[in-house]
């Protein structure tokens, strides 16, 4: 087996759980009837985000996120045309994308090893549990990505998809494993008045979080939508006070003291685990055409440093009862500036023209988030 190694060390650790979910309404597994471009909300910012450095907690003796890219011709781990649950906006290859190594590259941690995901250990080890990924696109990227994973090991008959408000399930029926996703990319409530104008409830959180209730293992995100450079709201409420404008950090903190708060009264940590993952990195600068025709990984990034975000996130976690890991991925992650659908995100028939919009934000499938979902497997 051929086997290059791309050398990435940076300085983060990983912790990994997560939680599983009750669900109702079963329907047909074929789940993306429904091609909406749900991608589209996390692509307005024009810059490469910061690498972010998160907080050394981790659940065992390995840090999972201090490792290499290896290039690997026995991956990827399924076959995109295989999984019926893959939407379009991530499924690059089929969009016309004209390499595939991008699948092929293997996260190897230094100190140990990260096995290679096993669907139907997984499973096992997940019977009759309930997983809910929460946040936003790229959480459902990460869903995607987790969904395809196991399916194949599935008999057609034996695997559903349902829906319910916000939140969509994979159901594995013979191992009564849900495997969910949530939308709530602020996490707490963003609301329309009778005016059409849309308020962000800064201190509102239970029409988002009666979903996430019963379950055992919870996979927080929320990051993206706070630093947007085209907000979708146009006042912030606190309270009986309403704000036209305020400092987007200050706001931050506010919605993540009103979720760590929700946490702390209303889970039991003998019952659910939580982990908060850290930020996607993202590839945008040139209008995002920074991403486009890339083939292999970056070869460094620079030294990993702490955004104001990720402090507000740490400090927040540290002030909780409920014990919540963050897991980084952002840097290994941000080495993979090729892994991006980029004008991919729809099909291409020949010819890329600047009239394609690239895509530089979310990942195509099979691809980064699949590591991500490695790290989470080993954890449990």
């Amino acid at each position: 087996m051929e086997i290059i190694r791309l050398e990435l060390v940076f300085f983060i650790s990983a912790s990994l759980l997560f939680t599983l979910l009750n669900f109702s309404q079963v329907e047909s597994s074929h789940f993306y009837r429904r091609n909406e471009p749900w991608t589209r909300a996390e692509e307005d910012d024009g810059q490469l985000d910061d690498v972010i450095q998160a907080r050394r907690e981790s659940v065992g003796t390995c840090d999972l996120s201090n490792g290499t890219w290896v290039y690997d011709v026995s991956y990827p781990l399924y076959d995109p045309d295989s999984c019926p649950y893959l939407s379009q906006a991530v499924a690059c290859r089929r969009n016309g994308r004209p390499d595939s190594d991008y699948e092929k590259w293997r996260w190897e941690p230094h100190a140990c090893s990260l096995p290679r995901f096993d669907a139907l250990k997984f499973l096992a080890r997940m019977r009759t549990k309930r997983i809910m990924l929460v946040g936003d696109s790229i959480m459902r990227n990460q869903w995607e990505s987790l969904v395809c994973l196991v399916q194949g090991v599935l008999p057609t008959g034996r695997k559903a998809v349902s829906y319910n408000g916000p939140t969509m399930s994979f159901h594995a029926l013979d191992y009564e494993v849900r495997i969910e996703f949530s939308w709530a990319p602020l996490l707490v409530e963003l609301k329309e008045g009778p005016g059409g104008e849309k308020t962000l409830h800064l201190d509102l959180i239970e029409g988002n979080a009666k979903h996430w209730k019963g379950a055992d293992i919870l996979v927080f995100d929320s990051a993206h939508w706070w630093t947007r450079t085209r907000r979708v709201w146009d006042n912030y409420m606190l309270g009986n006070r309403v704000y036209k404008n305020m400092n987007s950090m200050v706001a931050y903190q506010q919605g993540l003291t009103t979720w760590s708060r929700w946490v702390d009264l209303n889970l039991d940590q003998n019952q659910t685990r939580v982990i908060f993952r850290s930020m996607s990195p993202r590839h945008n600068r040139e209008n995002g055409w920074k991403c486009y025709n890339q083939k292999f990984p970056l070869a460094f990034v620079g030294h990993p440093r702490e955004t104001e975000q990720l402090q507000i996130l740490k400090q927040t976690l540290r002030k909780m009862r409920f014990p919540v890991y963050l897991q980084d991925i952002t840097t290994l992650s941000a080495y993979r500036r090729d892994a991006h659908p980029s004008v991919y995100r729809r099909f291409v028939n020949k010819k890329v023209s600047r009239g394609h919009s690239p895509d530089c934000s979310h990942w195509c499938l099979p691809g980064v988030p699949d590591t991500w979902n490695e790290m989470l497997s080993a954890m449990i």
